[in-house]
């Protein structure tokens, strides 16, 4: 068994949620999430995820190799895989794996992948490469061809009362800029929940969002 996506989705949200409530709280009101490293979030979103009912086996900073060995049909082809599609060795901040009495090493199946990045003011291409890698995770031809059944990449950003562009406009920015990658890929589509915008008072306005990529025409 494996959780809901939607439900996935919304701890991923809360996840969020309470690292930015624990931060202003620890740090009294002086500093905001947007202040701290993606760890922070991270560890907040992993032990939502694992609160969840049929949660997954929830792995940190997992290679795209080892991601991909537990994912592809064919193992083996993880090499090929890489150079086809040409990615390069890097870490997924969150890796989910389906939960099972293992048998041996090589028998862990994953199914979805989260990056999570703080701070995400503006369109810039360091979020658009990892859009991109993502994608690459993702394509395939064949439905069977790979075990991966969704990416999510999640953000918070907060901004001042004084800021040149809202936070409504950098968030159709980034999205809309996110929208153009994927669609360069036949066999995905994309979604984006969250969005919404909150005040922080006689400071400015927060926002968290999840977007999602998973495929859609594979045969």
């Amino acid at each position: 068994m494996f959780a809901k996506k939607s439900d996935i989705i919304c701890a991923v949200v809360d996840g969020i949620k309470i690292a930015r409530y624990n931060y202003t709280s620890w740090t009294s009101n002086k500093l905001q999430l947007s202040d701290t490293s993606e760890d922070f979030l991270i560890i907040h979103i992993a032990q939502e995820i694992a609160k969840l009912k049929d949660a997954p086996e929830i792995f940190i900073d997992a290679t795209i190799t080892d991601i991909l060995k537990c994912s592809l049909k064919t193992k083996n082809k993880y090499k090929q895989f890489m150079q086809q599609n040409l990615l390069s060795q890097d870490t997924i901040c969150l890796t989910l794996d389906e939960k099972f009495e293992h048998l041996n090493g090589d028998d862990s199946i994953s199914h979805a992948i989260i990056d999570i990045k703080n701070n995400v003011r503006n369109n810039k291409k360091e979020y658009q490469d990892n859009i991109e890698k993502l994608c690459k995770m993702l394509q395939r031809q064949n439905s069977d061809d790979s075990s991966l059944d969704f990416a999510i990449f999640a953000f918070y950003f907060d901004i001042s009362s004084g800021a040149r562009i809202s936070a409504e406009q950098r968030i159709k920015n980034i999205i809309s800029s996110f929208d153009t990658i994927v669609k360069k890929y036949n066999h995905l589509k994309s979604n984006f929940i969250g969005g919404d915008i909150e005040e922080i008072e006689n400071i400015g306005q927060y926002s968290i969002g999840c977007f999602v990529i998973e495929p859609s025409k594979a045969k």
